[in-house]
């Protein structure tokens, strides 16, 4: 199992498998105890969506606050963001979704497109009697997000989108994933679930963080992983980005094994108010690798005259 995710992910010149968490970071007693405020500060709940999807979130932030809703990626759950919650500023009302299939929301016996998704957010947004919001997504959640402004682009606020390009369809390492992810069944292997974790990061993490990411992963059961795989290979919606308006923030790390530096270029010149902020020496997932950067970086963008101070 490890060789074979070895041998695919050397394909996308990543580091060695188990590279990203050795050796361990330092981690401040400081940024210990923000961790820990932050989380014992969030608001834990669950609502029954129109689409029919039981959906857990975390809430945190000012009520009457500008709005930020943040989609995890492939497997992943709220606690994806779990470094960067610490550092938004209390003014923001912000919402982590577990979406679909993932954390300790439902899992439905079908229908994991882009569009259901999408349609899940839209639902939450009405849910929680919010008009218009930024959304914040990782991966599969940057391709959501994209969806969400494609369908109903009159409830997005701005956009945030982390480790993406213009399309996942063709996509070489998406298509051997597949192939591989077709194959698994229940339960699934923890060594195949922390390899593949592993391999979204180049920079050094908290080994703990990953020890959790492996955890939530293990939640998604097979089909889920083969549905929700499947619906981001088939949609294409990169002929229509140029008409998704709103301000929007593209995230890359320069050492991306998912996506090329040329393609998430791609995707910010394919927006009319795309904007690119390249990491150095940052894999796939820059929120975790580089969270107060990041996290700053999102500050400055929703200066911007769409959102105000």
């Amino acid at each position: 199992m490890k060789a074979h995710t070895c041998l695919l992910l050397a394909s996308t010149a990543l580091a060695a498998c188990g590279s990203p968490v050795d050796p361990a970071p330092s981690v401040s007693v400081q940024e210990e105890a923000l961790v820990s405020e932050s989380a014992a500060s969030l608001h834990h709940g669950t609502v029954q969506l129109s689409t029919g999807v039981q959906l857990h979130y975390v809430e945190q932030g000012r009520q009457n606050g500008p709005v930020l809703v943040l989609l995890h990626g492939y497997t992943d759950s709220y606690l994806s963001f779990d470094r960067v919650l610490p550092l938004l500023p209390r003014r923001f009302h912000v919402y982590a979704l577990d979406q679909r299939g993932h954390g300790d929301s439902s899992r439905p016996e079908c229908c994991y497109s882009q569009s259901d998704f999408a349609s899940d957010v839209t639902a939450f947004l009405d849910a929680q009697g919010i008009q218009r919001a930024v959304l914040v997504g990782h991966s599969m959640g940057s391709f959501i997000a994209q969806q969400v402004a494609l369908e109903h682009p009159e409830r997005v606020e701005a956009l945030v989108l982390i480790g993406s390009a213009p399309t996942v369809h063709g996509n070489p390492v998406a298509a051997d994933l597949m192939s591989y992810v077709d194959t698994l069944s229940d339960p699934i292997d923890p060594a195949f679930v922390r390899d593949f974790q592993a391999s979204t990061f180049y920079r050094p993490i908290p080994p703990s963080f990953l020890d959790t990411a492996v955890s939530e992963s293990l939640k998604v059961p097979a089909r889920v992983w083969q549905a929700s795989l499947a619906g981001l290979i088939a949609e294409d919606h990169s002929a229509r980005l140029s008409d998704i308006s709103v301000p929007t923030l593209v995230v890359g790390g320069d050492k991306d094994g998912f996506f090329s530096v040329p393609e998430q270029q791609a995707l910010a010149d394919a927006l009319p108010q795309g904007s690119f902020a390249l990491y150095s020496e940052t894999g796939h997932a820059p929120h975790v690798e580089q969270p107060r950067r990041f996290v700053h970086d999102v500050k400055v963008f929703l200066r911007g005259p769409h959102q105000g101070e």
